[in-house]
């Protein structure tokens, strides 16, 4: 297996697939590299080298006890370009993966990143507040924590619904999209999903997106039952110097997987496209 140590002494696992042009993927809550894969096939058959990690407490990574925040996630993977002497990479993030891009960006620069893309991403803030008002009540982390510690199995089990729309009228549900992800999710290390779930929830990605100046493709479905649209996307694009806002009419959070070719053709377009003009 393929890793590096970080600083902390904490090992990450990484897959580093193909030549070319390096794509960076960050992955979602609480699922590892492999959430990615059919980006990855797709895009290493179109001849890019593409890459992805677990994150700490995630998957194949170290089940780190401390450290499951968005500064360390960030300077983790910092770790990981600068081992891999990344240059001109496109970073893509979905979901929790997509805060750790934005992070990244506000805390490192752009030196080796020529473009990135948010997937279904919890930037800029999920948490309700007085600033923002459409986010989510913290009863429902709380509700999420709960759970998780109650009884994480079945836990997993049912979220894979709401996470892929399959709780939809009509909705065609994959059994194999569904063990896929938690098998993934039961990799990873308890303690570091129960952090993380502050991590994606509590963080505030607003002066990050304010500092990056590359092109970004904001991507989100409009039925994302997981990080709800109100509070997400079209805020994040709003607050992007470059950004470029695609919304898909009833798709839902997972929609890199149920919705792939889409997905994936609308980020070739981006990624082989000219500097994207602001929002």
């Amino acid at each position: 297996m393929a890793t590096i140590t970080t600083k902390d002494g904490t090992q990450i696992y990484y897959k580093d697939w193909g030549a070319g042009q390096p794509i960076v993927f960050s992955h979602g809550w609480p699922l590892s590299a492999d959430d990615w894969d059919g980006q990855m096939l797709f895009f290493g058959q179109r001849g890019y080298r593409v890459i992805a990690h677990d994150r700490r407490g995630h998957g194949r990574s170290s089940q780190t006890w401390d450290g499951n925040e968005m500064n360390t996630y960030a300077d983790d993977l910092a770790q990981l370009f600068e081992a891999l002497d990344l240059k001109d990479a496109i970073m893509v993030g979905h979901s929790t993966g997509g805060g750790e891009v934005a992070r990244y960006l506000g805390r490192h620069g752009s030196k080796r990143v020529a473009k990135a893309a948010l997937i279904s991403a919890v930037p800029p803030l999920m948490l309700k507040t007085e600033k923002n008002p459409t986010g989510q009540p913290v009863a429902a982390f709380d509700a999420l924590r709960a759970a998780l510690a109650a009884n994480r199995a079945q836990f997993y089990k049912d979220i894979t619904l709401p996470f892929y729309g399959y709780n939809r009228p009509g909705a065609k549900i994959s059994e194999g999209i569904r063990e896929h992800w938690w098998l993934q999710g039961m990799m990873g290390g308890m303690k570091a999903h129960y952090d993380c779930i502050k991590a994606f929830s509590e963080t505030d990605f607003t002066e990050d997106l304010k500092k990056i100046e590359i092109p970004v493709l904001v991507m989100h479905g409009d039925d994302d039952q997981i990080v709800p649209i109100v509070a997400a996307g079209p805020l994040s694009a709003k607050l992007l110097k470059k950004s470029t806002l695609k919304v898909y009419p009833g798709f839902p959070h997972g929609m890199p997987a149920t919705n792939a070719d889409q997905i994936n053709g609308d980020l070739l377009t981006f990624i082989k496209g000219a500097a994207s003009a602001s929002a």
